[in-house]
């Protein structure tokens, strides 16, 4: 069996037993020649898809496959376009982190009718039986941990504090199938002490519609913040925001700041985030976001890579979801992993020591 170094030993077991590929099979396709793996990301505007996309080509050539590695700029055409060029020029399976997760019906099917696998990375592909497996992290956990570290802050679990506490609510692209999942796990958690009175939210935005941010883009962000503070705390403090994802985080941050906050006298509120991307955990480190969540994306590409030689070898690849991701056409078979909280307490064993980051990337 092929020996491979570099896996996580979170997720080693599983792999050494049903991902690893025989010395004797050829990783070759139809035409003889080496496999060749598309790999289609969403933008390169955050440095967690450069490192996926880069981290995904890495380990795929380990495997001996060429790879084409294309960037959409967050354009949904353009991806689907780069997709449809893939299959023209032969590719042997897909990878596709999507930026509209319904886009591609027409050229997944053109995909099945040429036998080429696909594998959802990250974000779940909607509305076509045409994608084989999903490789992500434990999306639902990732919203449970956003407002756990939310709640917990303001002392509402262990009675530390007194409410009621003000909290406004922000949630990802409404074209992002994660969106939902962030969304759903972390107002199970908020609901109840919204409820009760311990947190108000005072915009009344507590749907997922009425806080969902496109694309996940920072300005975009920072304007709804923006207008929240002017509208509905011009004489009220705000004790917490739940943000998704660290370029929206950071943005919120802005806006705060434009309004005093972060001043003697006028703390920050607790703001969280995901994806543990340099330019928060430099603010995390500086006092500013209080959390975000860490997600290996080493292991994810680690995780897909093996799922694509399994598939090109006509194998069944490890698993341990066959139940929570229905994309409104079929139940896709999922191998998730663990995302982990990060704040200034722990950021440098969980990011630093673990290679993920570099102390020389932090101030």
């Amino acid at each position: 069996m092929r020996a491979r170094t570099t896996v996580a030993a979170a997720i080693s077991t599983v792999l050494s037993i049903s991902l690893t590929a025989c010395s004797g099979d050829s990783d070759t396709g139809s035409d003889g020649k080496a496999a060749s793996v598309g790999i289609a990301m969403p933008t390169k505007t955050s440095q967690r898809w450069i490192n996926d996309g880069q981290n995904m080509a890495d380990e795929l050539k380990g495997f001996g496959y060429t790879t084409t590695l294309k960037y959409a700029d967050n354009d949904p055409k353009n991806q689907v376009a780069q997709v449809e060029a893939m299959l023209e020029s032969g590719v042997d399976a897909l990878v596709i982190a999507s930026v509209d997760g319904r886009a591609f019906n027409d050229v997944l099917a053109k995909a099945k009718a040429a036998d080429v696998p696909v594998i959802s990375y990250d974000r779940l592909i909607l509305g076509t039986p045409n994608v084989d497996y999903y490789a992500s992290f434990d999306n639902l956990k990732v919203g449970t941990l956003q407002a756990d570290f939310l709640v917990e802050g303001l002392g509402l679990v262990n009675g530390s504090r007194k409410g009621p506490f003000n909290v406004e609510l922000f949630a990802g692209s409404a074209d992002d199938n994660n969106t939902r999942y962030f969304y759903r796990a972390s107002m199970e958690v908020l609901e109840p002490y919204i409820q009760s009175g311990d947190l108000i939210v005072r915009s009344g935005e507590t749907e997922m519609k009425e806080m969902t941010t496109l694309r996940w883009d920072g300005p975009t962000a920072e304007r709804r913040m923006n207008k929240l503070l002017d509208t509905d705390y011009a004489d009220q403090d705000i004790d917490a925001v739940l943000s998704p994802y660290d370029g929206m985080s950071l943005g919120i941050i802005k806006a705060l700041k434009k309004h005093g906050y972060g001043s003697p006298g006028k703390p920050l509120p607790i703001v969280t985030g995901q994806d543990a991307e340099v330019p928060s955990i430099q603010s995390l480190v500086d006092g500013e976001q209080a959390q975000t969540v860490y997600k290996d994306t080493r292991e994810l590409a680690l995780v897909t890579a093996y799922m694509v030689n399994s598939m090109v070898h006509d194998n069944k690849p490890a698993l341990n979801d066959t139940r929570t991701y229905n994309n409104g056409k079929k139940v896709v078979p999922a191998y998730l992993l663990e995302p982990v909280s990060v704040d200034k307490s722990n950021y440098k064993q969980v990011l630093i020591d673990s290679g993920y980051l570099k102390k020389s990337d932090l101030d």
